[in-house]
């Protein structure tokens, strides 16, 4: 099964993508896709859909997983992630990709088995559990791949019930 992980952002949204076949997980991908400041909302929101649907042709995933969003303060900011996030589902939903989400404390859960575990073991995790050589930059790239490997995850436990 190859799985899409997704970090949603509007100015750097991340990127997982792993081939998992029992056991053996495998990187495919993994990056940024970047919008700029001086673009207008709808470019930004243009160029993430165009960049996820090309990655989706690329690999053809099985499903997508995204991060749900959490926010304490700034709204701004949330409403033009969730905009992003928006933009990230519908481009799976156009594919006929199913999707799923994960919080950040499942993702933790998911990858390290504790759902107060730091950025910083997340990505060591994510470097271990995918045998990647370094840790993968930027953030939102690892962020995308702990995403991918959570649904991995979640989805052997499921099948096994």
């Amino acid at each position: 099964m190859i799985i899409m992980g997704l970090d949603p952002g509007i100015a750097a949204c991340g990127y997982g993508i792993i081939h998992a076949k029992g056991t053996k997980l495998e990187c495919l991908a993994c990056g940024v896709l970047r919008t700029y400041s001086d673009e207008s909302a709808t470019k930004r929101l243009e160029s993430i859909y165009q960049g996820v649907s090309n990655l989706i042709s690329e690999f053809s995933p099985n499903t997508v997983a995204v991060e749900s969003l959490f926010f304490a303060k700034n709204s701004k900011t949330a409403m033009k992630v969730g905009q992003a996030k928006g933009v990230l589902m519908l481009a799976a939903a156009h594919n006929n990709l199913e999707i799923f989400e994960y919080t950040p404390l499942q993702v933790k859960q998911g990858v390290c088995g504790y759902g107060s575990a730091s950025k910083e073991q997340v990505q060591k995790m994510v470097k271990q559990i995918l045998s990647l050589d370094k840790i993968p930059k930027p953030d939102d790239a690892a962020d995308a791949l702990a995403v991918s490997l959570c649904h991995s995850q979640a989805y052997r436990l499921r099948t096994r019930l």
